[in-house]
């Protein structure tokens, strides 16, 4: 293979200082029967495509031997890097670690299982440079069980467009290209590695989709299954609230804390009045403990409101982070 880094293979944990165009993220978890040949098609893909590139493989506490052959593919390759994890965290951090080690301006992510087709990277690169800021694929043609894969994708993929107003097919997919500065921009946490658009589009990224290659799986068994439904909601929730009320907290604890207090209220005034002016009994009247819960629930919500300001405030200040991104300035004096 033709080198091209000038320097020597790299071996595990060794850095260089060398700055690629592109960087290839691939998470792994007991891939030892495709990485060979996943490496490998990288390889053929993009050794004649006129950009320089690396290679970083990220074990996330493989019980196999991808480790073994993960140091093997260091010596053998000098573009190629692996990042082993102490245990076993899951595809979100895999992937922040990363994107943290990736050094190329452009950064390509996809899974280890050979389902994704590398030779979809140049199209994913050339249309990222039509002016885009994300580029995910769509495994239009996927080939994936029907009942226990297609159809719960296609549901959850229909309601994530819809509550984070980014469109697209397939949010499962992993075959997307970044511009390494939005990847510079997002902090992942839990299993938000799904929503990458999302938070992309919260960022104010130009996004766009391409369909892609799908293969189906040739080596051992899928990681993913029914049981991940709860956490997909549960994250979706949390990338709804970032998306309309990060900068805002209160407008949303405020908004309910207000409208409890408020109906809380007017029941407590209503039974004010049947006791008061009509002199009758309200010890035991159910309404009486609703009108207590909703003005004890609403004084909590505007309090809860108040600690999220205070929160997002230091967030946003201890990080130096803008409430604002600027894409580009035209004109003017520029300091």
């Amino acid at each position: 293979m033709k080198p091209l880094f000038p320097t020597e293979a790299l071996t595990i944990n060794q850095t260089n200082s060398f700055t690629p165009e592109v960087s290839i993220v691939i998470p792994i978890f007991n891939e030892e029967e495709s990485l060979d040949k996943l490496i490998e098609k990288i390889v053929k893909t993009l050794v004649n495509y006129d950009l320089s590139y690396e290679v970083i493989c990220i074990d996330d506490g493989s019980q196999d031997k991808s480790p073994q052959i993960l140091s093997e593919l260091a010596q053998q390759y000098n573009n190629f890097t692996a990042i082993v994890l102490r245990r076993n965290y899951g595809q979100t951090p895999a992937m922040a670690a990363g994107f943290k080690y990736a050094k190329g301006k452009i950064i390509i992510t996809l899974d280890g299982d050979l389902q994704n087709d590398p030779i979809d990277i140049p199209k994913l690169i050339d249309k990222l440079n039509q002016g885009y800021d994300l580029v995910s694929g769509w495994r239009k043609n996927r080939q994936d069980n029907t009942l226990t894969r297609l159809l719960p994708s296609k549901i959850a993929n229909w309601i994530i467009a819809k509550v984070t107003g980014v469109n697209l097919h397939d949010y499962g997919c992993s075959l997307k290209a970044y511009r390494s500065e939005l990847v510079a921009d997002m902090n992942l946490y839990g299993e938000l590695h799904r929503f990458l658009p999302a938070l992309a589009y919260i960022e104010g990224a130009r996004i766009a989709e391409i369909p892609v290659s799908h293969h189906p799986r040739r080596y051992g068994k899928s990681k993913y299954g029914l049981g991940r439904t709860f956490r997909v909601v549960m994250d979706l929730l949390t990338v709804f609230f970032i998306k309309k009320y990060l900068t805002r907290p209160m407008h949303v604890f405020g908004l309910f804390g207000l409208g409890s207090t408020i109906l809380g209220m007017l029941l407590g005034g209503y039974l004010t009045f049947l006791k008061i002016g009509l002199g009758q009994s309200i010890g035991n009247r159910p309404l009486l403990i609703l009108a207590v819960l909703l003005v004890l629930t609403g004084v909590q919500l505007l309090s809860f409101g108040l600690l999220a300001e205070l929160v997002m405030r230091t967030y946003h200040e201890s990080q130096k982070r803008p409430i604002y991104r600027v894409r580009e300035i035209i004109g003017g004096h520029q300091d």
